[in-house]
């Protein structure tokens, strides 16, 4: 990515105050930093956003889904397997159906929050 005037530092800068050691401590870890940006990656799929928003509202069994959705149960089936990768959704077995519903709370507030950010001006 390329500098912008804004973001780069005056050729002068010998940095700023701040203990970067301290800081470089409480990083956090490699493998910790890709589950996020994997959690996050999930949500770069406007299907998949549109599973977690229906399951906001209910826990749905593929058939519900691929109605709402209006989309094939494959393809459904496929989104939500990746949802269940990165641990967003989980599904609970009655009989030979399957529900699906999100992972847990935090999922809801996440999504919630990013939500209300997006409306915040």
């Amino acid at each position: 990515m390329e500098k912008t005037l804004n973001d780069a530092c005056e050729e002068t800068c010998s940095g700023s105050e701040l203990d970067l050691a301290k800081i470089k401590g409480k990083l956090i870890s490699s493998t910790a930093a890709l589950e996020v940006a994997d959690w996050f990656k999930a949500l770069g799929d406007p299907t998949r956003v549109k599973i977690i928003h229906a399951l906001q509202q209910s826990e749905m069994c593929v058939h519900d889904l691929t109605q709402v959705l209006e989309m094939g149960q494959s393809a459904v089936s496929h989104q939500l397997r990746l949802l269940r990768n990165v641990r967003m959704v989980k599904r609970r077995k009655v009989g030979k159906t399957v529900y699906y519903s999100l992972d847990d709370n935090h999922v809801e507030e996440i999504f919630g929050q990013t939500l209300q950010h997006l409306k915040h001006e």
